[in-house]
């Protein structure tokens, strides 16, 4: 980083660090570090929150690193982690500041970093092209495929070679082309002899030196990896999605953390609405399929829509058997019309298992038309298990992280009502399936109940009022609190009060939004009870005639 920036930023890291300090002492499991001896002067700093911390647990498995503030552009070299949640919307999973560029202090960030997450590492993770970053990643995370963005790849080529983009206006074109749509390794090949020799640059050098790299960016050599992509070209943009919008060239460090909250809120309301969304309405079917039905059940809205659309492809892409050697069968899938494009799809019976030369599910976790069009052929109604990666799925928060490691968080870490509403959901459940299964354990369990709710009513008693339960509890303070806001309001001018109201209208929809989760929430589990109480009247009853035979 330079002098000049280095100076601009130094004034207000007392502020970034301030603002660490007060919400570790607020949660525990809020975690930051800085590089060094608390010297903040020369050295990196991290943090993560309890959420992004929990929510790694869950969908930690892809991960990108986007350092775009970094650049002399922008005033604050701010970095981030992020994913993608059951929504494929970003999730975070990590900031920091940047404050000293080198191998060294990239290698510590992502050290520290993977500390916070309990040591868990990623299936992949995306960065921008840098040396630094790849020597790093290389050190700390060995077995975690490194890829490159793409996009930035794109931007910088259409710098380097300026001359080439002016006077041959396909060239973009095709270059795009021979990257994005090449399926494997030797029609990649073969297409970028082919560009170059077309376009006379086979001894160019940057290109030479993007040729050398192509294992870290081009989509054909990385289709065996999940990255969490519905296609090829989908995230092939900026990587700073998590931020964009809230982080600009004018943000200062003295704004940062006010934008940094103010993206944080607009992310989890969003996953909110998504979350609302998938539980309380339904999808327009498109066929009689009971694995349509079946998807439409298990996903996040959105990853039903892409499941949907490979679905309905099927009826385009007839899979025509080419061998069978007892155990596996071999089947050619092609779009009609498009012969040329054909994927092949091998089969075992006994398994009920399939693999696709196009590997989208390997890439993206949803499973492929190729695949789905043998399904037809060989009448397999419902999705295997196997095919149903719980991220993508509407209970991917519920129940167990994708990694024993996630459990070490701290127990409030669990800081969402949301979280603990779940958990608490779907151990009455399994008490309540398991105390039904005989009279004795009937008896037991309703012993432990009233117990428990003895312990419950005992603590909740003698706990203090936690921030959420203050807000129904304290409601003299609240409205003492409103009275004060109304009376400052009165002195304020037109503009000032017009934009108040404005303040308060959104953050009442905003509260209105997160009602209606927690109301479908409870209906949920009060269906739950019903559907729990009638299976357990059944069983007792019958218990009952069985005694008296």
């Amino acid at each position: 980083m330079s002098a000049t920036r280095h100076r601009a930023v130094g004034g207000g890291v007392n502020h970034v660090l301030d603002y660490l300090r007060r919400m570790q002492a607020e949660n525990p499991s809020f975690f930051y570090a800085i590089q060094g001896d608390n010297d903040h002067t020369g050295g990196s700093i991290f943090w993560v929150d309890a959420t992004s911390r929990m929510n790694y647990a869950y969908f930690g498995d892809t991960v990108v690193f986007d350092t775009t503030y970094r650049t002399n552009r922008y005033r604050v070299p701010f970095a981030s982690f992020s994913g993608l949640n059951h929504h494929g919307q970003p999730v975070l999973f990590g900031c920091a500041l940047i404050l000293n560029d080198s191998e060294a202090s990239f290698a510590w960030l992502f050290q520290t970093w993977l500390h916070a997450m309990s040591d868990r590492r990623p299936i992949s993770i995306t960065t921008d092209p840098d040396r630094l970053i790849q020597m790093a990643v290389t050190q700390v995370l060995p077995e975690t495929r490194l890829r490159f963005n793409r996009w930035s790849i794109f931007k910088e080529t259409q710098e380097k070679l300026a001359h080439i983009y002016q006077s041959q206006p396909t060239f973009e074109i095709e270059f795009k082309k021979c990257v994005n749509e090449t399926e494997t390794i030797n029609e990649f090949e073969s297409s970028w002899v082919s560009l170059l020799e077309r376009y006379f640059v086979m001894d160019n050098e940057w290109l030479q030196s993007m040729y050398n790299a192509r294992q870290e960016w081009v989509p054909a050599y990385m289709r065996d990896t999940f990255f969490g992509d519905f296609s090829i070209t989908e995230r092939n943009i900026g990587l700073n999605s998590f931020f964009e919008g809230f982080v600009n060239a004018s943000t200062t460090i003295q704004m940062l953390i006010k934008q940094y909250e103010k993206a944080v809120a607009s992310w989890h309301e969003k996953e909110l609405k998504s979350d609302y969304d998938s539980t309380n309405t339904s999808p327009v079917l498109k066929t009689p399929s009971p694995m349509e039905k079946q998807a439409a059940n298990l996903y996040t809205r959105r990853i039903f829509m892409k499941f949907q659309e490979e679905l309905v492809e099927t009826l385009a892409n007839p899979a025509t058997k080419i061998d069978d050697s007892g155990t596996v069968a071999t089947y050619r899938v092609a779009k009609f019309g498009e012969e040329h494009k054909a994927h092949t799809v091998n089969f075992t019976s006994f398994e009920m298992k399939a693999n696709c030369s196009c590997q989208m599910f390997e890439h993206s976790g949803i499973i492929c038309r190729h695949i789905l069009a043998v399904f037809r052929v060989k009448n397999v109604l419902t999705l295997p298990s196997q095919y149903v990666l719980k991220r993508w799925t509407r209970n991917a928060k519920i129940g167990d992280m994708q990694d024993e490691h996630a459990t070490e968080l701290p127990n409030n870490s669990r800081e969402s009502l949301t979280d603990r509403y779940n958990t608490l959901r779907q151990e009455a459940i399994k008490y309540v399936e398991e105390g039904a299964k005989s009279i004795h354990v009937y008896n037991v369990a309703m012993d432990a109940l009233q117990e428990a709710l003895k312990k419950v009513s005992s603590a909740k008693n003698q706990s203090p009022i936690s921030a959420e339960d203050g807000a129904l509890s304290n409601g003299r303070n609240q409205e003492l609190h409103a009275a004060g806001d109304i009376e400052t309001v009165a002195c304020q001018s037109a503009d000032e009060k017009e934009k108040k109201i404005r303040e308060l209208t959104t953050e009442l929809e905003s509260i209105n939004r997160r009602c209606e989760v927690y109301r479908a929430n409870l209906l949920a589990v009060l269906r739950d009870m019903e559907e729990q109480k009638l299976k357990l009247s059944v069983k007792v009853q019958n218990a009952r005639l069985n005694l008296r035979e």
